[in-house]
């Protein structure tokens, strides 16, 4: 009797290269046994099977762990520092962040205090071009003052002479 699967006038011997009922092996690639990793080995076990394994080996006891040095007095001191240096900025952050609402209040006064300087600084060039259009008359001559200041060294007493012209 025949497998369903297959010809009549096949028979099992043929069969052999039939890849679902018996595939053709693949073979392996074999590594060479210099290749092993560290604590591998090629061993055979009791019923005579060589297979890989990982093996223990004694070995020598480790070298003593070297004394332990005294932490330096600089390091001790940058890792007492860094925590209140740490808590100083965490601080000031906190205390810009409550004042930026002042902070923000102070720049606009500023603002308009530079706004009132500059006002004050040309009222009076406003007001004598004013004038002078207004009135139509010349004034006088114009007086020139000369103003001569020295000082003998960084701190010495200063002397000074006025020229009226």
């Amino acid at each position: 009797m025949h497998h369903p699967t297959t010809h009549p006038s096949t028979t099992p011997a043929t069969l052999y290269g039939d890849p679902i009922y018996y595939p053709t092996p693949v073979p392996q690639p074999v590594m060479p046994l210099t290749e092993l990793p560290p604590g591998v080995e090629l061993v055979t076990l009791p019923g005579g099977i060589r297979t890989l394994a990982y093996t223990h080996h004694a070995t020598a006891p480790a070298a003593p762990a070297p004394a332990a040095q005294p932490v330096p007095v600089w390091a001790k001191t940058t890792a007492l520092l860094a925590p209140t240096i740490g808590g100083g900025v965490a601080a000031a952050g906190l205390g810009l962040s409550y004042a930026s609402p002042g902070l923000d209040a102070m720049t606009h006064t500023l603002w308009a205090g530079a706004a009132i300087v500059a006002a004050l600084a040309a009222t009076p060039a406003l007001l004598r071009a004013g004038r002078t259009r207004t009135s139509g008359q010349q004034r006088g001559p114009v007086q020139h003052i000369t103003q001569n200041i020295t000082a003998n060294g960084m701190f010495g007493r200063a002397n000074g002479t006025i020229n009226q012209q």
